[in-house]
């Protein structure tokens, strides 16, 4: 691997002195930034992971308003928590913080300081752990993720394939080895160098070379080749499930059902919903199975949603019913709707439930 490389390591050697004066003149002021307190930091890497750095800052600071402490979040009731975390996605980081804050708080609050004991911890894997581990504890733990893997693929000029688990550990052994030492500069090298990829060694276009304070010694600036890094294998193509989801409107309320306790999306709130890309004359029959009569068809809507491996193409129909319907349904009104956590999956049809409970 190109890790195995003496030129290589050269490389890396070079890196954390500009690095870090570049990130103090340069660095984003994000407030997981301004603390060292391992459970504002845990909650922020939790939030992070797959999802951009705005799409956090709002929830972020709603969180922490609203849960303070470890103990906080510990007690709080799963549908507050789940309310509170809705359009994050991922939701099972949700319950996996609650676990793990049950946890911290049954050992009196006293968060895990070593890199060992928090990936032991519900939802905390190696990145995260070496994460919190650094930048709350100062301890000298490489966290690597893909903006890590990019610069480090490009200032190698390195062609290993970034989805190979053996080159994402080779890659934490070669950081961890030019981490610097003293305590103030590791708490910061490991997100100096995820800046470097999010902001200047950027994905999705080419590197913007000329600002980086790696200019003059990356091998892939020099060489022509930053542009085509890094190499990353095929992903298996996302399967494709065909659904058809009802807004069920009876006497000014709206059904909801829980979806089950685990799976995708699990324990929250849906609009009922079947397998299958409906017509309406299939549709009305399938709301005639669950006991109930149609009366008004009002609207059809299309939607999709993205998942990680999975896409959802739904077809969605508003129609005025009479009956009671399964022993699961739940019939919500404009304010019970508003307090229980719809995953954003819905969102489509949330907007659409919202404006017609409004009407009544």
């Amino acid at each position: 691997m190109c890790g195995e490389n003496l030129t290589t390591k050269t490389v890396l050697q070079d890196l954390p002195g500009p690095l870090l004066a570049w990130y103090r003149a340069n660095a984003r002021d994000l407030p997981w930034r301004r603390t060292t307190d391992p459970y504002q930091i845990w909650v922020s890497e939790i939030m992070l992971q797959q999802t951009r750095v705005a799409a956090v800052l709002g929830y972020y600071a709603r969180f922490l308003e609203t849960f303070p402490t470890v103990e906080a979040l510990a007690a709080a009731p799963e549908e507050r928590l789940m309310k509170l975390w809705e359009g994050l996605g991922y939701y099972s980081r949700a319950r996996n913080l609650q676990k793990a804050a049950r946890i911290v708080a049954e050992q009196g609050g006293r968060f895990p300081d070593t890199y060992q004991d928090l990936l032991a911890l519900p939802g905390v894997g190696d990145y995260t752990a070496s994460a919190i581990a650094s930048a709350a504890f100062g301890q000298r733990e490489a966290a690597v993720d893909g903006n890590v893997l990019r610069v480090v693929m490009r200032l190698t000029d390195c062609r290993d394939d970034i989805a190979d688990p053996k080159v994402k550990k080779a890659v934490r052994a070669q950081i961890q080895a030019v981490m610097p030492e003293a305590e103030a500069d590791i708490r910061v090298f490991n997100q100096a160098t995820m800046e470097l990829g999010a902001t200047v060694c950027a994905p999705n276009g080419p590197p913007r070379c000329l600002e980086c304070p790696a200019m003059a010694f990356c091998k892939g600036r020099l060489r022509g080749t930053a542009e085509d890094l890094p190499v990353k294998g095929a992903k298996k193509p996302r399967r494709v499930e065909e659904k058809t989801v009802f807004l069920l409107v009876r006497d000014g309320k709206i059904a909801l059902r829980k979806r089950p306790g685990t799976g995708l999306l699990a324990g929250l709130w849906e609009f009922p919903n079947v397998e299958g890309a409906l017509d309406e004359a299939a549709a009305g029959a399938a709301v005639s199975v669950w006991g109930l009569e149609p009366r008004r068809w009002e609207s059809r809507l299309t939607a999709k949603h993205i998942f990680t491996h999975v896409e959802w193409h739904m077809t969605g129909y508003t129609l005025e019913v009479a009956g009671d319907g399964p022993a699961d349904f739940v019939w919500a009104d404009a304010g019970a709707l508003s307090d229980r956590a719809v995953p954003s999956a819905f969102g489509r049809y949330y907007t659409e439930a919202a404006a017609r409970l409004k009407e009544e």
